[in-house]
């Protein structure tokens, strides 16, 4: 069983960040508080919430 990131923009759309993860893998990156536009602190996704609006990383099963 592998996961997906997909990054969900609260205006509509969605962007896939990387796919092929453990659970593990998936559920530590969506626990960094970089991968949310309320808690994230670099100037890089910052200015990805000043872009697109809030949003936040979210991990899903791949289908097979």
């Amino acid at each position: 069983m592998s996961y997906k990131i997909e990054r969900l923009y609260f205006n509509g759309g969605r962007r896939l960040i990387e796919s092929g993860l453990t659970l593990a893998e998936a559920q530590a990156h969506c626990a960094d508080p970089e991968t949310s536009s309320r808690t994230c602190t670099t100037a890089a996704k910052r200015a990805i919430t000043r872009r697109k609006g809030p949003w936040f990383d979210s991990y899903t099963e791949e289908l097979a």
